[in-house]
């Protein structure tokens, strides 16, 4: 299982490649769902991202906008699952 840390790190370094341009400032606490950075079908692909890199199913109905809206909350929805 990955430490806190590491999965932080993880988590914000795939947001960073996969959805933000070059020069937005994306720390563990940015708004992504509300903050327009991930939108509903990007949310899709960081779910199965993470389903994947942590073997884990993330049931549909905890996979709401309000769970993926920073990467500290998504590091404790997936620790739910591990």
């Amino acid at each position: 299982m990955a430490n806190t840390e590491e999965m932080k790190e993880a988590i914000l370094e795939y947001v960073i490649e996969e959805y933000a341009e070059d020069d937005d400032d994306v720390t563990y606490d940015t708004p992504l769902i509300t903050g327009g950075l991930v939108d509903s079908f990007s949310m899709v692909s960081l779910k199965r991202f993470l389903e994947v890199k942590y073997k884990i199913s993330i049931p549909d109905e905890k996979a709401t906008p309000e769970a993926f809206d920073n990467v500290n909350i998504i590091v404790e929805l997936v620790k739910e699952f591990i």
